[in-house]
């Protein structure tokens, strides 16, 4: 079929084409990234605040989740179903009622689950690795788990008090890289316009 495509077509013509129409904008993606980048700086200023922000992102998708799943449980076809997406939706507008009315509880148990995930995560990779071939980059792997384990077993071993400001920092963190990204995406778009 690639046979009968006439040459320049293709999926690389598609992405060439979506590429040429970013380039008109690459100095709004430069400025969207400056933007970022600068929110990220604010949120680092006060991870306190970033913290809270952060919970209060996450019991407002627990609310707007809970909605979801009572107007699907009135498409359900059967009463079990019903109940089901009802019970479901209860559960979560309860749960996202409960993070708005004390986010410090809530980035209590978020931190916690968190450093926790860190730690398994950590520990799956590095038994992953040791798993690897030999000659391959296994201690790589490795290393990245080790790293993980540890980023998980400093938030557990500072936890009540890290959940004032990990999540916050965890923000910040990547706002300032997605703003970086985007500069990086304008500034190489910006070197690629055509005269």
């Amino acid at each position: 079929m690639s046979a009968n495509l006439p040459f320049g077509s293709g999926p690389s013509q598609g992405l060439n084409s979506a590429v040429h129409a970013l380039r008109h904008r690459a100095l709004w993606i430069i400025v969207f990234g400056v933007v970022v980048t600068a929110l990220g700086l604010l949120a680092f200023n006060s991870v306190l605040r970033a913290t809270l922000v952060s919970v209060y992102v996450v019991g407002f998708m627990m609310l707007l989740a809970g909605v979801a799943e009572v107007a699907m449980a009135y498409h359900a076809k059967s009463w079990s179903r019903f109940l089901v997406w009802i019970l479901l939706g209860l559960i979560y507008l309860a749960a996202g009622v409960s993070v708005l009315m004390n986010p410090l509880l809530a980035a209590g148990i978020l931190t916690l689950l968190l450093g926790a995930f860190l730690v398994a995560g950590g520990l799956m990779r590095m038994f992953l690795g040791f798993q690897m071939q030999a000659g391959s980059s296994w201690w790589l792997v490795v290393l990245s788990g080790a790293i993980t384990t540890l980023l998980g077993l400093i938030i557990l071993a500072h936890w009540p008090v890290s959940s004032l400001y990990v999540l916050g920092v965890f923000l910040s963190l990547d706002l300032m890289f997605a703003g970086i990204g985007w500069i990086g995406l304008g500034l190489a778009l910006r070197r690629h316009i055509d005269p």
